[in-house]
């Protein structure tokens, strides 16, 4: 995580962005009411789809248990039932 006080994120706000963008930095930026947090779109997005999913009642333990099933005991999805 960059730390940076926000006279120097103005200064330089391009290279931060671009940072956050092409090296999934995540830029906090301390002002005088505060602190932003500035990161990747896709890291944000996948960030809500965590807590999302994790908000599901018995979604973490499904979770865990595929993460631990072998990949030749896992259905194809051309066999699935939809």
């Amino acid at each position: 995580m960059v730390n940076v006080n926000i006279t120097n994120f103005r200064k330089s706000l391009f290279e931060y962005m671009n940072q956050a963008v092409e090296y999934n930095d995540i830029i906090s930026v301390s002002t005088k009411n505060g602190n932003v947090v500035v990161m990747n779109g896709d890291d944000y997005n996948a960030l809500l789809e965590t807590v999302h999913l994790m908000s599901i009642p018995g979604m973490r333990e499904k979770l865990l248990k595929g993460a631990d099933t072998p990949v030749d005991e896992c259905i194809s999805m051309d066999d699935m039932e939809w």
